[in-house]
């Protein structure tokens, strides 16, 4: 049986709100080890006005920062939540960073991400990014989770 989490379930893991919440879905995990996140880029994001006006594309950033909750959120839910609880999670760093196709409103960008290691309270994840089926990048993560 495939597990699911929508965006409220994803709020109650992760501290960010909105508009930088930015993940809407998280399906098909697999405790601890991967999942796949959706992120529904919309004409409304808040992005898309000033970046860039008449040809709007998600920024990169915030397509890392979307792998970032993606794997916290999976982090989150594989733990006894007295483990995570009034915690955070930041991204350590980035490697290896490709993006291959704009990500434009009223496309849905699907994120697999995949645990490579954790040690104590860092994990590393690897990712790619999917728009419209097409690859759009990679991305390795590190996320830590503080006291």
């Amino acid at each position: 049986m495939s597990i699911t989490l929508d965006k409220k379930q994803i709020s109650d893991l992760l501290p960010h709100r909105e508009p930088m919440l930015l993940i809407d879905e998280l399906y098909d995990i697999k405790k601890l080890f991967s999942a796949t996140a959706v992120v529904n880029v919309k004409k409304d994001s808040f992005f898309v006005n000033g970046h860039f006006p008449g040809q709007p594309v998600m920024p990169g950033v915030l397509i890392v920062e979307s792998f970032g909750q993606a794997a916290a959120a999976l982090t989150a839910h594989g733990l006894d939540k007295s483990t995570y609880e009034n915690k955070l999670v930041f991204l350590m760093g980035v490697e290896k960073a490709r993006f291959r196709n704009p990500v434009i409103p009223d496309c849905k960008l699907i994120l697999k991400i995949e645990a490579i290691r954790s040690h104590g309270r860092v994990w590393k994840y690897k990712g790619e990014a999917f728009v419209d089926e097409k690859k759009n990048g990679r991305c390795c993560v590190v996320s830590y989770n503080c006291r």
